[in-house]
């Protein structure tokens, strides 16, 4: 009894303090978000001696943050809504269905899987630019698709591979169709990796830098990480109104994770089990 004691002891102290640990550079980049540049540079872990809240309002204001913020939230939503139907379309294909070239077919995305990013700037640019594509939100959403389909493709086909097919027949049986199978059976059994995979490709899109800097020049449309490069010039960083923009962009985060976090850990357990 004793040991059982000192063993839950044990697991709430290290809980504490990996809070703790989790919490402090949140805790630290608010404490800068109110201090000037003198103050971050010399002083980033002590308590601002003035609050500069007009950090935030350079940040609302200069950079157009809150606009920016709706901006990546309908991007990453709409790209992550894509995501997870051609995906589990897709999967479901790939994990139930006998054809031929079956295999070539699923390595083909698998290769999508190990594209560098940096590789395709240029041929996305040029690809922009003949059809028009600069400063449009579809295009922009285009290429969030196509990046993160085969990892979604790839996570959903192995998920489905490892529920018993025995489900697929007596649903046939009681009479549905391929496409009843998916949504009716198959999408609801597959919550926990279609939150994970929400979750990840909600992120990519929500935080992405390369193509909304390459692909978006109208201030109008700046996503959260282009915003921000807003204080960065060719001499002089401002480092508060930066930092401000870092705590409004990730209250939209903190609330999707706390509202879909138990998806995820189920999510990444069972992959871990089925392998």
């Amino acid at each position: 009894m004793t040991k059982r004691k000192a063993g839950k002891f044990f697991i709430y102290l290290f809980a504490i303090f990996w809070t703790i640990m989790t919490l402090f550079p949140l805790f630290i980049t608010f404490l800068c978000s109110v201090k000037d540049n003198s103050g971050i540079t010399l002083g980033m872990f002590k308590w601002p001696e003035v609050f500069r809240w007009s950090n935030y309002a350079d940040a609302i204001e200069k950079a157009g943050i809150l606009r920016a913020v709706v901006n990546s939230m309908f991007v990453s939503l709409i790209s992550t809504v894509f995501i997870i139907v051609i995906g589990m379309f897709a999967g479901y294909v790939l994990a139930r269905k006998k054809f031929r070239f079956r295999g070539i077919v699923y390595s083909i995305f698998l290769i999508g899987v190990m594209v560098p990013v940096h590789c395709t700037i240029i041929p996305i640019s040029g690809m922009a630019t003949a059809v028009n594509g600069k400063n449009s939100f579809w295009f922009l959403i285009l290429v969030y698709i196509a990046f993160n389909l085969s990892q979604a493709i790839f996570l959903f086909s192995g998920y489905l591979q490892g529920i018993d097919k025995e489900l697929d027949e007596a649903a046939i049986i009681d009479g549905c169709n391929d496409f009843q199978l998916l949504t009716k059976i198959l999408f609801p059994v597959s919550a926990p990796i279609i939150s994970t995979e929400a979750i990840l490709a909600f992120v990519y899109g929500y935080s992405e830098l390369i193509f909304a800097m390459i692909l978006m020049t109208d201030a109008s449309k700046y996503t959260v990480s282009r915003a921000m490069l807003t204080f960065q010039g060719g001499y002089n960083v401002n480092l508060g109104p930066i930092f401000a923009c870092i705590i409004i962009t990730i209250v939209p985060m903190v609330v999707l994770y706390i509202a879909f976090h138990e998806k995820v850990q189920d999510g990444m357990l069972t992959g871990a089990v089925k392998g």
